[in-house]
């Protein structure tokens, strides 16, 4: 799908703030659900937890990846830009603000609706996880993301998109003492539930950082491994468009 082809920007914010909101609902509801049915065993709570968010991805990438790109995360989104700027195939720098703030403000929303579904009090989250182990897991989980997601769409194989994520991330929920965040606005929309799947403000910026310095090394080995591209994009359902149309 060309630039120039793609929905309008209000539909696309529209799109990212739904699936931004229903993963954090997704990644939340399924902690406090997995806290309440397994209150003794903290591996059957993260097995809970991941298998849920895993499935949930998929499917919300499968709903909204026609219209955004389904992005739900502001270092898909600049990585979108940063290597699409050059063939004119990625987000436009003013989008990727648009797309960054309707993610946090979906993210955040949905964090608030996975507290009240679960009759939840909203509070800010005292888990605290900035250690180094942790930050060295965000950067390895948001690299291995970034690199998946822009290695199949380089290499015309989008329409994998979908479950690869899913996949990806539910087995980085245990490959990464963090549990693969791999998310600016997903961290930042779990510092407002205070359950199983929370994060203190104070850990917020370190894991943030290990974020972007993750998508950077990623776009480096992208460009290393994968030199030569005839699109650049992080939308599933976009890719399956242009194989089929030819």
């Amino acid at each position: 799908m060309s630039v120039t082809s793609r929905p309008p920007l209000w539909r696309r914010l529209c799109a990212e703030f739904l699936g931004t909101g229903l993963l954090v609902t997704v990644v939340v509801g399924s902690g406090v659900a997995a806290q309440r049915l397994s209150p003794t065993d903290v591996g059957l709570q993260l097995l809970e937890n991941s298998i849920t968010t895993a499935l949930g991805l998929t499917v919300l990438i499968l709903l909204f990846g026609s219209v955004s790109g389904a992005h739900f995360n502001p270092v898909v989104t600049a990585t979108d830009w940063m290597l699409g700027r050059r063939a004119q195939t990625g987000l436009s720098l003013p989008d990727v603000g648009a797309y960054v703030v309707a993610q946090c403000l979906g993210g955040v929303a949905g964090a608030l609706l996975a507290n009240a579904m679960f009759d939840v009090p909203t509070s800010i989250s005292t888990t605290d996880r900035a250690t180094g182990g942790h930050l060295l897991s965000e950067v390895v989980a948001t690299a291995g993301l970034i690199m998946l997601i822009f290695a199949l769409a380089r290499t015309g194989r989008g329409a994998l998109a979908a479950p690869a994520v899913g996949a990806y991330i539910g087995a980085a929920y245990w490959f990464t003492s963090s549990t693969s965040f791999a998310n600016p606005a997903v961290t930042v929309a779990r510092m407002f539930s205070d359950t199983f799947a929370g994060i203190a403000p104070g850990s917020v910026p370190g894991y943030v950082g290990a974020q972007i310095i993750g998508s950077a090394l990623a776009i480096g080995l992208l460009l290393v491994i994968f030199p030569v591209a005839t699109r650049v994009t992080a939308s599933v359902a976009e890719s399956e468009l242009d194989r089929q149309l030819g």
